[in-house]
């Protein structure tokens, strides 16, 4: 994924003494207290939006804590600030590992950041958990035995737009407006993929900087380019704006847009939720916006969490329900250690897990792993926001074809 100034924002949850420096060592012994977590999230810059994704899962740490801990041990959790910048993610990464003597580094946001560490943390054998993107680079077993994704590949996912514009408008001419960073190109490339020879269908793409001025002028040009299929693959601000430039253009094409963006309180609601009804995404995890799931028991443990640990304007906010969803997974495979916490021994529960189903993920949504498979969730679902709530449709998706027919 793609002001002044630099904010170095630092969480930590724990009860012992934050001034105190802990001292250095490879391993938690069985004795020791506290579980140190690094993170490293944008909690500044363009892509700042998705600090929500550290501030909660701060907030849930917080909570385990108050609980008693994990297996008797209190969390400690040092969340920083890299300003979407790889290179101040590998510096913030290197320092947390060396002088904050943390025991792995678990989530940190975004791609360019998690490539940018992912060589020195498995040459150091540091378990770089459940990062917080989908590029599958990040999931190569083999390659990189220490580094581990969470969420659905984003080029799975460009498929399983490729295969529902097939099945459901074939032979329809496509535009495509995507954000103009590594995010962005790999769910573009699983369009592709996922079309094949019906690439030709794409009539315009037209990629984006994150601060782009000149989204009225890019939606105008693909308006007038005449296609019946919209899609849009960035982040909830620009999709927002995008749907509503289309709106004031009258243009109602079939419109598509990633699962970050898939978000009411996030996108389609400062959209005009008149303007968005009709939208097409795939998800995995429940929007908390959504009144669908006002009665459900998961979400209402998220809004009793929200107003407890985590006080924000808007309990409704996407990213922060993907920060408590990966907490949670987190702390699931810390339980499962027991007292054996080395770092062979995380790494080898987090590639052992077994149909868990986070509690708010959609219905049927599973974790599983195992020591040649790295992605935890494969699974996603197609949803279509009727003005109101996301309407599931379909099957739960777990594989999308690579190469679209020849026609």
């Amino acid at each position: 994924m793609r002001i002044v100034g630099r904010v170095l924002l630092v969480f930590v949850v724990a009860l012992a003494s934050l001034g105190a420096m802990s001292q250095q060592h490879a391993e938690q012994s069985a004795g020791d207290k506290e579980i140190r977590i690094g993170n490293v999230m944008p909690y500044s810059g363009p892509l700042s939006e998705f600090g929500a994704i550290g501030k909660a899962e701060a907030a849930y740490f917080d909570m385990i804590n108050d609980r008693g801990g994990i297996n008797g041990r209190k969390v400690r959790f040092i969340t920083r600030d890299d300003n979407s910048d790889p290179t101040t993610a590998l510096e913030l990464t290197r320092n947390l590992v060396e002088k904050d003597d943390v025991l792995l580094m678990f989530g940190s946001f975004g791609t360019p950041g998690n490539l940018a560490t992912r060589r020195y943390l498995n040459e150091k054998k540091i378990p770089q958990l459940f990062v917080a993107s989908g590029d599958e680079e990040l999931s190569q077993a083999k390659a990189f035995p220490w580094t581990m994704g969470w969420q659905p590949s984003f080029k799975a996912e460009g498929r399983i737009y490729a295969n529902y514009i097939q099945a459901y408008y074939p032979h329809r001419k496509i535009v495509v407006l995507w954000q103009n960073d590594q995010f962005g190109r790999v769910l573009f490339k699983g369009i592709e993929e996922g079309l094949g020879d019906l690439n030709r269908l794409v009539l315009v793409d037209i990629a984006f900087d994150i601060a782009d001025e000149h989204l009225e002028g890019h939606v105008s040009i693909l308006k007038r380019a005449g296609a019946d299929i919209f899609v849009f693959l960035g982040v909830p601000s620009t999709a927002a704006k995008v749907i509503k430039l289309a709106a004031a253009l009258k243009w109602r094409p079939v419109f598509i847009v990633n699962d970050a963006s898939a978000s009411i309180a996030n996108a389609m609601a400062p959209a005009g939720l008149e303007n968005s009804a009709g939208v097409i995404s795939a998800a995995f995890l429940k929007d908390p916006s959504d009144p669908a799931w006002k009665d459900d028991p998961a979400m209402k443990d998220w809004f009793a969490f929200m107003d407890k640990y985590h006080h924000v304007e808007s309990t409704n906010n996407s990213a922060a329900l993907y920060g408590y969803a990966v907490a949670e997974a987190l702390t699931r495979v810390l339980k499962q250690c027991g007292d054996d916490l080395s770092r062979e021994n995380i790494m080898r529960q987090a590639a052992s897990l077994r149909d868990h189903q986070p509690p708010v993920a959609l219905p049927s949504i599973r974790m599983n792993t195992s020591p040649d498979s790295y992605l935890p969730i494969k699974q996603m679902r197609l949803v279509q926001f009727d003005g109101r709530s996301w309407q599931p449709f379909g099957e739960v998706i777990e594989t999308a074809f690579s190469e679209g027919a020849k026609r």
